[in-house]
Order: C-alpha cells, then sequence, then structure tokens
C-alpha cells in the first residue's frame, strides 16, 4: 500500500512538472517572422543576409509539407491587436531591401506553393543604374498577383535613429509611404525600420503615418513580444540551409532561445 501511495505521487509530481513546463513553454512563444534579403545563386556562406535558391525553395517546400500556416504580416498584427490565440505554426515571411533577385529567384516558388509574403522596398533605390533593386514595374507585378505585399523600408537606407529632425523622420516614413501608394496604386500598411532601430518618437510617427504594424530585427528580450510596431524578426541566411535549424527557428521558441543566448 505504501509502494502505491509513493507512485501516486510521484505521478502527481512529475504530471505537475510537465504541466509547469508547458505553461512555461506557451509564455516564451513568440509568432515567428523570419526575413530575408537577397536570394543567390552561389551564395558565399559568410553572408549574413543571403540564401541560395536551392535552400529557399527546400525551405519552402517544408514549410507546405509540414503544414506550416503560413500567413500575412497583417494577420499576425491583427491577432496580435485583438489578442487573439495565434494557430500552432504559424510563420510569416518578409524581405528586406528589395532585391531584384526577390523577383527572380523566390517570386516564383511563392507563386509555386501559394505562400504570402512582404517586400520591405527602399523608396529611392528602386531601378537603379545598377540593375540589383526591383523596379516599378517588378513591384507592381508582385503585388497584383496576391503573393507578395508591399511595405515601406523608408526612402533611403540610414537609420531613422541617425536622423537629427522630426522633419527629416516625418519625410522618411511618411513620404515613402506616399510614393509607395502612387507606385505601386494600392495601399500600404506595413513597415520595416531600417537596421530594425527604432525608438519611442520614430515607433510614435509610425502610428501617426497610418501604417498597421512595424517590424524590427533583435531589439532584445526587454521589448514585449506583442508590439505590433515592434514585431520581431528572425533573420535567415546560410546558416539555415539545414533544415533542422530552419525548423527550429521556425518554431516559435527560437527568440526566446536567442534572446537569452545573445544577453548571456
Amino acid at each position: 500500500m505504501r509502494k502505491v501511495k509513493i507512485s501516486v505521487i510521484v505521478l502527481g509530481v512529475v504530471f505537475l512538472a510537465a504541466l509547469l513546463f508547458s505553461c512555461f513553454l506557451r509564455q516564451q512563444y513568440v509568432v515567428p517572422i523570419v526575413m530575408y534579403h537577397s536570394v543567390i545563386p552561389g551564395a558565399d556562406p559568410g553572408n549574413r543576409l543571403a540564401v541560395t535558391p536551392q535552400a529557399f525553395e527546400r525551405q519552402m517546400r517544408f514549410l507546405k509539407a509540414f503544414g506550416y500556416n503560413v500567413v500575412s504580416l497583417e494577420k499576425i498584427a491583427e491577432l496580435i491587436k485583438n489578442k487573439k490565440k495565434i494557430p500552432p505554426r504559424t510563420v510569416a515571411l518578409t524581405f528586406d531591401d528589395g532585391y531584384k533577385n526577390i523577383y527572380t529567384y523566390a517570386f516564383p516558388v511563392l507563386k509555386k506553393y501559394r505562400l504570402p509574403a512582404t517586400a520591405f522596398i527602399i523608396v529611392k533605390e528602386v531601378g537603379r543604374p545598377q540593375n540589383d533593386r526591383l523596379s516599378w514595374d517588378e513591384i507592381k507585378e508582385m503585388r497584383a498577383s496576391g503573393i507578395f505585399d508591399i511595405g515601406s523600408h523608408c526612402l533611403g537606407p540610414e537609420p531613422l535613429v541617425n536622423l537629427k529632425s522630426e522633419q527629416e523622420l516625418r519625410n522618411e516614413i511618411f513620404d515613402s509611404k506616399r510614393i509607395l501608394e502612387e507606385k505601386s496604386g494600392a495601399g500600404v500598411s506595413t513597415f520595416s525600420y531600417p537596421e530594425g532601430r527604432f525608438n519611442q518618437q520614430i515607433r510614435q510617427l509610425v502610428i501617426d503615418a497610418g501604417y498597421s504594424l512595424a517590424v524590427v530585427t533583435s531589439p532584445g528580450r526587454k521589448f514585449p513580444d506583442n508590439d505590433a510596431f515592434a514585431l520581431k524578426r528572425l533573420r535567415i541566411s546560410s546558416s539555415s540551409d539545414s533544415l533542422f535549424v530552419y525548423w527550429v527557428e521556425t518554431s516559435g521558441f527560437y527568440t526566446f532561445i536567442k534572446e537569452h543566448r545573445d544577453d548571456d
């Protein structure tokens, strides 16, 4: 009888520990918003801003095959603002800077698997002579497909925290939205802070300009995980060529791991 009681107590302790651990994990979950820059054949493994077309297609095929809920940034912001539960395996895809290679290599793959994404455009670099950025025609085609949403990455690449006056900030935040809307023929509601850097003044100006959300890079754990105007993202590079690594990054728990690792 004594052994039975001990077994019941042990099982109860194990059950309680498992329940507490499960609650802890749920609290650490941050919806994964992955951030790409370039998709380049023969991408240098040391380039932290590039993946190969082959790796990119494997990653998209992985998301599709394993039933990930790939949604728009707007959907994630809506769930956060309304304090709704985010479905398991929800992921959003984003691309910064507006490189032409996302039209050449990423766009066909996303169309193939019918996966939505957002491209954040640096307005003054559209169609530049080096021919390494998207043209307005390509941007309009991507948007018209229903695959890509188009967001602002400001007029130029300079981090907003480096600008000295509020007027300069307003030009970057407000004018980039206006120009993108005029050129693409549709509204622009998403914003990406250059280099992911911002402060409270900049955040408020983004809200004042009429955006519905904004994304950052890795602000750290001192920032909340549920701020629609500071949505945390995970940079994808050649280190994610391994699908195991990609699975960890898109698990929803990698932000927690990364922030604690970086603080240590």
